[in-house]
């Protein structure tokens, strides 16, 4: 089901055609919060912003190597896995349209433009927007780009093999979940490497769909209320990520919109670094759990820094509630 370490070092030969690895670091204001050796993994710093670029790439050049001749790509999205498909497709010269939820992100909106996609406003959230993608794909005659996939998780998880070989011997490191290709990734290669590191998935309190399905090993939707972490806001599981976390994931913390944005108070005071809602909530469910981390290794996350002006200047003041 999870990739192997070959697939991931010929994903990241493709990644690496486009841009180079992010770093991490070791902060010493985080770690003087945190009462640990705290690492950050830095995918604000890739060409868009975030950590799904990965994954576009390896599945764009899987496409271009079947020669099909495609009328066009459509897919779903809150924001960062539709910059992925517009720069990969663009790479490609390959259409894009994109269905975004109504009210979605105006700066996520402009970077995805800018790329060059057709973008759709639909529904009200990501569920919505995915099931009127599906619709369009067959009415038109589209290749439907998933948001989950193996290719995806390939390419993702160079960035998690260049975090485990970069740190050796972490003992937790946090990561978001989304959709759940993230974390699929960050299982992947750890099992590739055989490394030790226990993985901590992390969820918003304010959408509890991945909690809820790991506690009753079921899938389970929950409804969507985060106003500040888009990119975890997922009402429905996707079922074969379900099975990675449910046999690798150690456990699931959920993390409310006021710790999120404390954390990316403390990211921007402690590095300077700008984090979107969902970048930041691995170091919120560590600042959760700081009582865990004394003496211990740890890592986080931090998966993008697409995040709209007003809406980070709201949090950075103490004005957002």
């Amino acid at each position: 089901m999870l990739p192997t370490l070959d697939e991931i070092e010929q994903a990241a030969g493709i990644v690496y055609a486009a841009m180079p690895a992010t770093p991490q670091y070791c902060w010493p204001l985080l770690c003087e919060r945190l009462g640990c050796e705290i690492w950050v993994k830095h995918e604000n710093h890739t060409s868009v912003g975030a950590f799904k670029v990965r994954g576009g790439l390896v599945y764009f050049a899987a496409l271009a190597a079947e020669k099909k001749l495609l009328r066009g790509v459509i897919s779903a999205t809150r924001g960062n896995h539709g910059q992925s498909v517009g720069l990969a497709a663009r790479r490609y010269a390959i259409p894009a349209l994109i269905v975004v939820p109504r009210r979605n992100s105006e700066e996520k909106n402009a970077a995805m433009r800018a790329l060059g996609v057709e973008l759709i406003e639909h529904g009200d959230d990501f569920q919505a927007s995915k099931e009127h993608a599906e619709m369009l794909a067959r009415e038109k005659s589209l290749h439907m780009v998933p948001s989950y996939h193996r290719l995806l998780v390939a390419g993702v998880a160079t960035y998690c093999v260049e975090l485990l070989r970069g740190v050796p011997d972490l003992q937790t490191v946090y990561v978001a979940i989304g959709l759940g290709s993230g974390i699929s990734a960050m299982i992947a290669a750890r099992n590739a490497l055989g490394a030790k590191t226990e993985v901590v998935g992390v969820v918003s309190s304010h959408a509890r769909a991945y909690a809820e399905s790991f506690a009753t090993r079921r899938p389970v939707d929950s409804p969507v209320s985060t106003r500040l972490a888009d990119g975890l806001a997922c009402r429905s599981p996707h079922h074969e990520a379900l099975e990675v976390i449910w046999q690798g994931v150690d456990r699931i913390v959920e993390v409310t919109d006021s710790e999120v944005a404390q954390a990316m108070r403390s990211i921007f005071e402690c590095t300077h670094n700008v984090s979107e809602g969902a970048g930041a909530a691995a170091l919120a469910a560590a600042m959760q759990e700081k009582h865990r981390h004394a003496g211990r290794k740890i890592a986080v996350t931090l998966s993008g820094g697409n995040i709209d002006r007003e809406l980070f200047a709201s949090v950075l003041d103490g004005s957002f509630s």
